[in-house]
């Protein structure tokens, strides 16, 4: 009874909006950030953050780990705000409290209680009551400051705590440092440690200003107050600010931040914020969000539908991080010392692009990066230059920084499909024959690809690439450090990754080097057993392992990372033709696919409890997430427009108890949710030398996407489905700017001029419809 009044108070706030569908409604009304908060994670859960922003600034009721932290829907308390919820990174924890001083005991001394009754939380804004302060907190930002009102009561003593000191999320402070600079102004630096995937202990320098002067400073360390000094450094120190007026009743606090330096903060706080409208703010930062969500527009649906939609397309926009300054500087950890660095400046003088830090780019293939390089082409070519840079400064293509550190996150090297379709799709901003140089070494010893998950030690051997080029496919049992050392799996994705270098290798002219990454894309091949008639591991010694099952109960199964053989055999998303054959046929390989969908259905498509490896479908990571459109490649396109429906229907909740299932990793099944709904997607994610995007059937009656004039030629490419009624999942014909369309896709290049898809769905399914083979 509890969840279900939670449940009812959050939609209610979160949504702001508890009337029917409307398409005169914004789309950040139509945004719920608490889906699916009662199982956090610590970057999941924003609400006062800009697209990529680098401050995330949010309630945390955990700051104890990883995992389940952050903002946790069902949590009692509030312990802090901070500033940094990223991928391995967190910083600046700050909290107002009233009344006896307790900052110096910790997060669980002055934590206080709340409730869901008045919260509020939206794209670039959140409103919380601290019950035990009897505080108004409201947040807002610019990208890279956090913006903070606070409405105290009448009596007491007031103070903001500043525990730059506290452990939060991934590790232990190593050491911080604070001081005053005024009555008004407090700066500082707190330096989290390195991890087991970010190598390097990573500062976090900030600037701190608030409208009402302070009348005193006090620091501490180890709990005890400090007193009569203005500054303190150690491993466990902190600071906050106490103001004895009753013209504190509202104070306004901007916290700038910067991995660079504290100077370099306050160069992002006065570029960004320089003055104390918080309301202004607001208002600028639901516009900017308002730009990016409307770059698509929908009509139709059901208001669950809207919410869900625009929720997945914000965290699409949200997840990876903008770590350079308004400058363009940023902090390069990629060596043996920190390195300041510059990105590259326009001819105004202005950086070209950010600098970003992400998690790998591991089955965004299926995800991000197809969504980003249809509607925001911008964003891929600034993380492109991103990892160029980095190839400059450390040597290696990354694929998945943190603050500047390389941290090879999982495994292989997908930032070759990620090039492979900015490339092919036009997207070339970004000096192309370094990037090619980089990913080709990456295809080889001493590459990224030889570094197993988090394997920092060079040189490398964990990836086990020797093996994967002597004959064609890497064994189990590789004796090395890091983790996922999954051979089976590294196989499939390798060859899927060199088909990738393939063609751009091929558009760039250099025919030997695809002759080359077109042989090596068919390794996929040697790890077929017929007998199992599946994607079966081998030892060292080349025996098949022993023991094989297609389905196990666990996290994974041996040598399938998070996942298991019944989802990797399909993993050939640039030969399903050669796939299909080695199944005996195209029937046999639908009979065995739409078994897989029967069978996965009974767990609502993911692996039961988080174990990846115990189901045959599994939505709720990375691997899997193709396979509903895979029918289409088959020739049996309406059994993708039957599935992908009911994947979708299955993650359309918009509670704070369900709704991406687990994992929803940076934006990715947002991506992939809202490929979903808009019925478009890419099997080979786009990096083919002619892309072209596979049609299902859509959620909305009618779907607008904006084109980037920048990029693309075109104004708007507009999707329709007459007769979007319930249950009408099956298309029954279509037509392409007007004309008669039997196929079940078309091409990049029809899609960047502009048009109109004109999609009639029906409650049973054509057979006869869109059978006509890929390209």
């Amino acid at each position: 009874m509890i969840k279900t009044t939670f449940f009812l108070i959050g939609v209610i706030i979160a949504s702001f909006t508890v009337n029917a569908v409307s398409a005169d409604k914004e789309p950040v009304e139509l945004v719920n950030p608490f889906i699916d908060t009662h199982n956090s994670r610590w970057f999941y859960f924003n609400s006062a953050s800009r697209p990529f922003g680098m401050v995330n600034l949010s309630p945390d009721t955990n700051t104890d780990k990883t995992w389940s932290s952050g903002y946790l829907y069902d949590d009692k308390h509030i312990k802090c705000f901070s500033h940094v919820h990223a991928w391995q990174l967190a910083g600046v924890a700050v909290m107002p409290t009233i009344g006896t001083f307790k900052g110096h005991l910790g997060m669980n001394a002055y934590k206080s209680a709340f409730s869901h009754e008045g919260e509020i939380a939206k794209p670039g804004y959140h409103k919380v009551h601290l019950d035990d302060y009897g505080i108004d907190v409201e947040l807002t930002s610019t990208t890279r400051v956090g913006f903070h009102r606070y409405f105290f009561p009448k009596g007491g003593q007031k103070s903001i705590v500043f525990d730059v000191g506290a452990y939060l999320a991934h590790g232990p402070t190593v050491s911080s440092e604070i001081w005053k600079v005024s009555d008004n102004e407090v700066a500082g630096v707190q330096v989290i440690s390195k991890t087991g995937r970010r190598p390097k202990d990573t500062p976090v320098y900030f600037v701190a200003q608030v409208d009402k002067s302070f009348q005193t400073f006090k620091v501490w360390e180890d709990a005890s107050v400090r007193e009569g000094s203005d500054r303190i450094k150690g491993e466990k120190v902190g600071g906050a600010v106490f103001f004895d007026t009753e013209d504190a009743l509202e104070v306004k606090m901007k916290v700038a931040i910067s991995y660079v330096s504290v100077e370099q903060a306050r160069k992002n706080l006065n570029a960004e914020l320089n003055h104390w409208d918080f309301n202004k703010v607001v208002s600028a930062s639901e516009m900017e969000w308002n730009q990016w969500l409307g770059k698509i527009k929908i009509q139709g649906g059901t208001h669950q539908q809207q919410v869900k939609f625009y929720t997945d397309l914000w965290r699409a926009l949200l997840g990876r991080r903008i770590i350079s300054d308004v400058d363009g500087k940023y902090m390069d950890m990629t060596g043996e010392s920190p390195v300041v660095r510059q990105v590259r400046l326009n001819d105004d003088g202005k950086p070209a692009f950010p600098h970003y830090n992400f998690d790998a780019w591991w089955g965004s293939h299926w995800s991000l990066n197809i969504l980003w390089s249809m509607v925001y082409p911008e964003v891929m070519d600034g993380f492109c230059n991103t990892m160029v840079d980095m190839y400059n400064n450390g040597g290696l293509i990354p694929r998945g920084p943190s603050g500047g550190n390389y941290t090879f996150v999982m495994i292989g090297d997908p930032s070759a499909p990620f090039f492979a379709t900015a490339y092919s799709k036009g997207i070339r901003n970004y000096d192309v024959e370094k990037a090619y140089e980089g990913l080709r070494k990456n295809a080889f010893v001493g590459g990224s690809r030889d570094h197993a998950g988090y394997e920092h030690n060079s040189p490398a051997f964990g990836g086990g690439m020797q093996y994967y080029i002597q004959q064609g496919w890497v064994p189990e049992g590789i004796k090395a450090k890091g983790m996922h050392k999954d051979g089976a799996a590294m196989t499939m994705e390798y060859a899927y990754q060199d088909w990738c270098l393939g063609q751009m290798a091929k558009s760039l002219g250099k025919n030997e080097d695809y002759a080359l990454f077109n042989a090596r894309s068919k390794n996929y091949k040697h790890l077929w057993n017929p007998e199992t008639a599946m994607i079966h591991p081998r030892e060292i010694n080349g025996e098949w392992i022993a023991d094989f099952q297609p389905v196990v109960d666990g996290f994974n199964a041996r040598g399938f990372c998070e996942s298991n053989a019944a989802i990797y055999t399909h993993f050939v998303p640039h030969d399903m033709t050669g796939l299909i054959g080695l199944f005996g046929g195209k029937q046999k390989y639908i009979d065995f696919l739409n078994y897989s969908f029967e069978e996965g259905e009974k767990r609502d498509f993911v692996g039961e409890n988080k174990n990846h490896a115990s189901n045959w479908i599994d939505y709720g990571n990375q691997p899997g997430t193709a396979m509903a459109h895979l029918f289409n490649h088959a020739g049996a396109p309406w059994l993708t427009q039957k599935w992908v429906r009911k994947v979708k229907d299955v993650f359309g909740d918009i509670s704070p108890y369900d709704g991406y299932k687990g994992d929803e990793d940076q934006g990715q099944m947002g991506a992939l949710g809202v490929l979903m709904a808009i019925g478009l997607f890419e099997v080979d994610g786009g990096a083919s030398m002619n892309p072209y995007y596979e049609i299902t059937t859509p959620i909305f009656d009618e779907i607008r996407i904006t084109l980037n004039n920048d990029y693309y030629p075109g104004k708007e490419f507009v999707i329709q489905a007459n007769a979007n009624d319930p249950g009408n999942w099956y298309i029954q014909t279509a037509k392409l700017n007007g004309r008669e369309w039997d196929k079940c896709w078309f091409y990049h290049s029809d899609f960047i001029k502009g048009g109109t898809l004109n999609l009639t769905l029906g409650k049973e399914a054509n057979q006869s419809w869109g059978i006509a083979p890929m390209p």
